[in-house]
């Protein structure tokens, strides 16, 4: 298995997502750490599509008028 540089980092949560996040940790045995990162895997693909914010604001859909 391949060493990895640890880092420690603090990130903050607003109080419901991480209460989910929680839940979710004890519910598969698992660290909060393990949840996000693995959550960060998964979503890492999608957020890559999003567009800068040097991208033409012309480029977002306004939600308003979906």
């Amino acid at each position: 298995m391949p060493s990895s540089d640890k880092r420690k980092q603090s990130l903050y949560f607003p109080e419901d997502m991480l209460k989910e996040i929680q839940h979710e940790a004890a519910r598969l045995d698992r660290s909060l750490s393990w949840v996000v990162q693995q959550g960060w895997k998964r979503a890492r693909g999608p957020i890559k599509e999003f567009p800068s914010t040097n991208d033409e604001p012309e480029s977002l859909p306004d939600p308003k008028e979906e």
